[in-house]
């Protein structure tokens, strides 16, 4: 790869530019490139970070651009989509940022691409398949944001529970971003001791974490329906991914990934644990779960597995 820290973001919406902005504290490019389909939005937006460039941490190039600004971009993060109505089905806004994703993938592409495309556009398993599928990138090089930000959500519960450090909250989120998402609380630490056998120490109810989980999965839910959004935490999480890739971390996060049948799937997308280094996915971890974590794991697969053959195959033929 080039060696310049050049990316690309596709859609200048909320999460977009969230993560835009959050690149002016961390640092961490010499480039960045906004692209939109309204371009004037993407030449204001641009306008606006480039006049907090003098207190940002480090200087960087900032742009409006168009598709052809991929070629040489280590990574483009594509965020791209549209807000599902209030009377549209799952599968309906799925076909129509299908469409979306399918275009968006063919322009960068076209100039000649050959980085790490990292897709947040929802529903993000399904638009991670999309995005392969249609650059014909190694499925390595392709990847979803997950059960990211989920993760980072269940982390930050655990830890106002507990009074620990995030930090040392070793928890995941697993399986699709949605509805199937689950925990497997067998495989969770707390520092290097398990979650359950702390939990029994100190004399908790188990049924807490049924509630944490329930306060991470409706998380989403409940700030679209005091601000209409969300996209400071999703934001900074593709930040975290995004630094992930360009500084070779080998960090294991949670992220939408091809299965190649480490967990009994081949074939599609969805969230699991997995080291990321320059590479993209290096390699998912495997965990060992209990039959009934394997259970909700099989029914999210199955459930990502039907909508991507009734609402994306059909549009990519």
């Amino acid at each position: 790869m080039n060696e310049k820290r050049k990316i690309v973001l596709v859609g200048t919406g909320s999460v977009g530019m969230s993560m835009a902005y959050s690149f002016m504290t961390t640092g961490g490019l010499d480039e960045l490139v906004l692209i939109d389909v309204n371009k004037e939005k993407a030449i204001g937006e641009a306008m606006d970070l480039q006049h907090g460039l003098p207190y940002a941490r480090h200087n960087m190039v900032i742009k409006a651009g168009e598709y052809s600004d991929c070629k040489g971009a280590q990574i483009v993060v594509i965020t791209a989509g549209v807000t599902q109505r209030p009377d549209e089905t799952r599968l309906d806004l799925t076909a129509r940022d299908t469409v979306i994703l399918k275009d968006v993938t063919e322009n960068v592409m076209k100039s000649g691409f050959d980085g790490i495309i990292v897709v947040a556009s929802n529903p993000v398993d399904g638009m991670a398949y999309v995005a392969q599928k249609v650059s014909g990138l190694p499925s390595h090089r392709v990847i979803g944001t997950g059960t990211l930000l989920d993760t980072a959500r269940l982390r930050f519960m655990m830890s106002e529970y507990l009074t620990v450090s995030t930090s040392n909250i070793h928890a995941y989120i697993m399986g699709e971003h949605g509805d199937t998402s689950f925990v497997p609380w067998n495989n969770a630490y707390i520092g290097c001791k398990p979650l359950l056998e702390l939990l029994d120490e100190k004399k908790r109810d188990l049924s807490d974490l049924h509630d944490i989980y329930t306060q991470v999965q409706q998380a989403g839910y409940e700030i679209v329906k005091r601000k209409h959004s969300t996209y400071y935490g999703i934001g900074l999480s593709l930040n975290r991914l995004v630094q992930a890739i360009l500084n070779d971390d080998n960090i294991i996060l949670t992220v939408s990934a091809y299965q190649n049948g480490e967990y009994g799937h081949e074939g599609l997308y969805i969230g699991v644990p997995a080291v990321i280094n320059r590479e993209g996915v290096r390699e998912i971890i495997k965990i060992d779960l209990n039959e009934v974590d394997q259970a909700k794991f099989d029914k999210s697969c199955e459930t990502l597995k039907e909508i991507n053959q009734n609402a994306i195959d059909p549009l990519l033929k």
